[in-house]
C-alpha cells in the first residue's frame, strides 16, 4: 500500500512570500513519488531586502499570513517546514574526500560513503559561516571515475568528488528565528537556486550541462550542473526589483504603478500585434493610477533592456570565473519572477551566445493552477527536495544534499592544529 505524508515548502524571497503544502504519496515497491498540492499562498514580502532578513518583525508578520492562508486551504497545520535561503552571502567551494574501504575483502558499505563525504567535508570555515549543503558529485573506486552509486561494489579506496554551500550563520538564525516565531521548525534549510533547479530542469538537461538563472526580485540564483552533478553555484545580488525601479525613475511614476507596468508589458495583452500601427501605451490602461503616453518600444528596449543585459551580462562573467560557460551544451533556463519580464528570453540569448529556455514547475498534481509559472519555481522545489528525503536506496540516494554534521567540528579541529603549528 502506498505511503503518503504531508510535505510543506516555505519561500521567504524579496518580493513574495509564499507557502506550498502538499501530500506526498510513494509507491513502496517502485518508490515512485507522486506530488499533490494541497494548499497554495503568496502574499508581498516584508522585510526582506536582496534575499536577506532586515526586519524581522515584518518578516514574521509577513509569514504568518501567507503560512495560515495555506493551512487554511489544506485543512493541516503546520509544524515543520522546508525552507529556502538565498542572499549574496551564499558561497560555494568543490572539495576532495578519500577513506580506505573498511572491509577491502568485501564490499563497499554505506559507512564507507559517510565516512568519505565527512572527509571532503573538513573544510576551513570561519566561525561565522555554516555549512548548509554538502551535495556528491561523483564517487572514485580504485581509480575508476564516474560512480554515481558505489554502494555493493568492491575496491579498497573510495574517492568523491563534492559540491559544498555554505551560508553566513547570522542569516540562518534569522531566518530559523523567524520561522520559529510563526511556531514553524525548519526541517532542513535549501539554496534557493538548488530548489528551483529540482521543479524545472530534466535528468537529460543535467546530464549534458546546463545553468538554472532563477531571477527573483532582489537576487539572482545560478546554479550550474555538469554530468548530472552540481558543480558551481553562487548569488547576484541584483534582480526583477531593479527593473521595476528603473522604469519608476524613466517614467517618474510610483513603484506600485511601475510593477503594473511591468507586469503589462510581459502579458499577452500588451504584445504588439500584426498589423498594429501605434506603438504607444497609455499608462492608466496598465493599471496605473496615472495617465501617460509612452512608447512600448521606448520602455522595453530602452528602460529594460539595459538592465536585463546588466543581470546576463553579470551571469557570464560567474560563469567564466568558474571556467564552465563552454561546459553547458544545453543552455541556461531561466526562471523565478523575473523570467516573465518582457525581453528577458532575448537578453539571455544575446549575452550568453548559449541556448535559452523558460523553466516552469513540472511534475506536480492537485491546485496547480497558480504555480504551473517561473515565480513559483522555488517553493515547488522545496518540495521534490523534501520527497526525495528518506528515500530508499535507488532514485535520488546521491542527488540529493547529505548533511554532514561533523563538517563545522572537523573544520574547527583543523584550524586549532594549524595555528599549534610553527
Amino acid at each position: 500500500m502506498a505511503k503518503s505524508k504531508i510535505i510543506a515548502g516555505i519561500e521567504l524571497g524579496s518580493s513574495k512570500i509564499a507557502t506550498l503544502v502538499s501530500q506526498v504519496t510513494v509507491d513502496p515497491t517502485t518508490y515512485e513519488t507522486s506530488i499533490s498540492v494541497v494548499g497554495v499562498s503568496a502574499v508581498p514580502s516584508k522585510g526582506i531586502r536582496k534575499g536577506q532578513i532586515v526586519d524581522i518583525d515584518e518578516t514574521v508578520e509577513a509569514t504568518i499570513a501567507s503560512v495560515e492562508a495555506a493551512e487554511r486551504m489544506a485543512g493541516y497545520n503546520l509544524d515543520k517546514a522546508f525552507v529556502a535561503i538565498g542572499g549574496a552571502h551564499l558561497h560555494s567551494q568543490n572539495s576532495h574526500g578519500v577513506v580506505a574501504v573498511s572491509d577491502p575483502d568485501g564490499e563497499i558499505s554505506t559507512d564507507d560513503v559517510t565516512r568519505v563525504i565527512e572527509a571532503a567535508s573538513a573544510v576551513s570555515l570561519p566561525a561565522s559561516r555554516q555549512v548548509i549543503h554538502v551535495i556528491p558529485r561523483e564517487f572514485v573506486v580504485d581509480g575508476e571515475a564516474g560512480v554515481k552509486d558505489p554502494i555493493g561494489m568492491s575496491g579498497v579506496r573510495l574517492e568523491v568528488e563534492t559540491h559544498i554551500i555554505t551560508a553566513a550563520a547570522a542569516a540562518i538564525k534569522n531566518l530559523s528565528k523567524a520561522l520559529n516565531e510563526v511556531g514553524v521548525s525548519v526541517e532542513d534549510l535549501v539554496f534557493s537556486g538548488l530548489a528551483s533547479a529540482n521543479a524545472v530542469l530534466s535528468s537529460t538537461e543535467k546530464e549534458l550541462g546546463c545553468a538554472v538563472v532563477d531571477i527573483g526580485g532582489g537576487t539572482t540564483s545560478i546554479a550550474v550542473f555538469i554530468e548530472g552533478g552540481l558543480v558551481y553555484s553562487g548569488v547576484i545580488p541584483i534582480g526583477a526589483r531593479n527593473v521595476t525601479n528603473d522604469l519608476a525613475i524613466g517614467l517618474r511614476v510610483s513603484l506600485e504603478s511601475a510593477e503594473e507596468i511591468k507586469i503589462a508589458l510581459s502579458s499577452e495583452a500588451f504584445k504588439k500585434k500584426e498589423g498594429e500601427v501605434s506603438d504607444t501605451l497609455d499608462i492608466i490602461d496598465t493599471g496605473a493610477s496615472e495617465s501617460k503616453k509612452v512608447s512600448k518600444k521606448t520602455l522595453s528596449e530602452g528602460i529594460i533592456r539595459p538592465r536585463l543585459n546588466e543581470i546576463f551580462t553579470m551571469v557570464r562573467i560567474e560563469l567564466e570565473k568558474a571556467g564552465i560557460v563552454n561546459r553547458i551544451p544545453s543552455g541556461v533556463i531561466i526562471t523565478g519572477g523575473g523570467a516573465e519580464t518582457v525581453g528577458a528570453g532575448d537578453a539571455a540569448k544575446r549575452m550568453l551566445s548559449l541556448p535559452v529556455r523558460i523553466g516552469k514547475p513540472r511534475g506536480i498534481s492537485g491546485l496547480i493552477d497558480d504555480i504551473v509559472n517561473p515565480a513559483f519555481a522555488t517553493p515547488v522545489g522545496l518540495l521534490f527536495y523534501g520527497a526525495t528525503l528518506g528515500m530508499p536506496e535507488g532514485e535520488g540516494t546521491f542527488s540529493r544534499n547529505i548533511k554532514a554534521a561533523s563538517a563545522g567540528i572537523a573544520g574547527k579541529l583543523i584550524e586549532i592544529i594549524k595555528n599549534l603549528l610553527p
